[in-house]
């Protein structure tokens, strides 16, 4: 078995202005290569435990516990260690997506900043990668390129975004509810893109999401978080159709009957 890319150790989180616990003991890993599920309904904690991985938390947070990137304890280095990490090492892409670009600068300069910033490479060649990227979303390169981002619609925007992270290749990429603002054929389009990338550079995908069915079909394993803690691990199929916690149970009720796959219809059948 490899070891884990990023493996968070008993992540405990509280707001010490009203003492509340955020997190609880979550632990979670992530391997080279693969893409991890992280699930739950909204408020759940799973956005909270992206951004103690990114050192992006409030002042008024405690954290405890590890978070071990290559060997690396997030929590325990520096914060100028910790930024060099972000962008080439360890990527986001936020849900939300009006964050992600400086309103009065084009959209094309402040993705060479980016690239030219993490890599080294000449502008020529980070304007040739912006290009790509940004077709590969199924943008047009030339406009997009040379937009403000008040110029693009949100899902014009929120592709940018995604492009302007997956143009570092980082060694893992955390999306987080990355699709909430396509619609269902372009959000389509850019995880088979992510997944693209996974496959040809060999990165791990931590994959944020609320949608059953996305999580099903795209991930390797997958987590069940409720209430800031960890109920359930385990593959897509085990969280379908044998999960144990009654939480993942009333989860998984909620997702409309999707067609099931030959050899989970043979098991009920035998168990019948």
């Amino acid at each position: 078995m490899s070891e884990p890319l990023i493996s968070i150790q008993n992540l405990h989180v509280e707001n010490r202005v009203c003492e509340k616990s955020l997190l609880r003991k979550v632990n979670v890993e992530v391997k080279k290569g693969e893409i991890v599920g992280l699930i739950g309904e909204s408020g759940s904690g799973k956005s909270l435990t992206a951004r103690a991985i990114m050192g992006l938390l409030p002042l008024e947070m405690n954290v405890s516990g590890r978070i071990l990137y290559k060997n690396d304890d997030l929590i325990k280095i520096t914060s100028k260690e910790h930024r060099k990490l972000l962008g080439k090492e360890i990527g986001i892409i936020f849900q939300d997506y009006r964050g992600s670009f400086t309103p009065f600068i084009k959209i094309g300069k402040q993705m060479i900043e980016t690239i030219c910033t993490h890599q080294l490479v000449r502008k020529k060649e980070a304007k040739n990668i912006a290009f790509r990227v940004l077709c590969e979303m199924g943008l047009n390169s030339e406009r997009v390129y040379h937009s403000y981002p008040f110029q693009l619609s949100g899902g014009q925007v929120q592709r940018a975004a995604i492009a302007m992270v997956l143009a570092l290749r980082p060694a893992l990429i955390i999306c987080d509810e990355i699709t909430t603002a396509l619609d269902v054929m372009n959000g389509e389009k850019v995880l088979s893109y992510i997944d693209q990338v996974r496959k040809e550079t060999g990165c791990a995908v931590l994959m944020i999401t609320h949608d059953l069915a996305q999580a099903y079909k795209r991930t390797d394993r997958m987590y069940v978080m409720h209430q800031g803690e960890i109920v359930e691990e385990g593959l897509p199929e085990q969280i379908r159709c044998h999960h144990k916690h009654p939480y993942t149970k009333k989860l998984c009720s909620c997702l409309l009957s999707l067609p099931e796959d030959e050899s989970v219809r043979k098991e009920r059948v035998i168990s019948l």
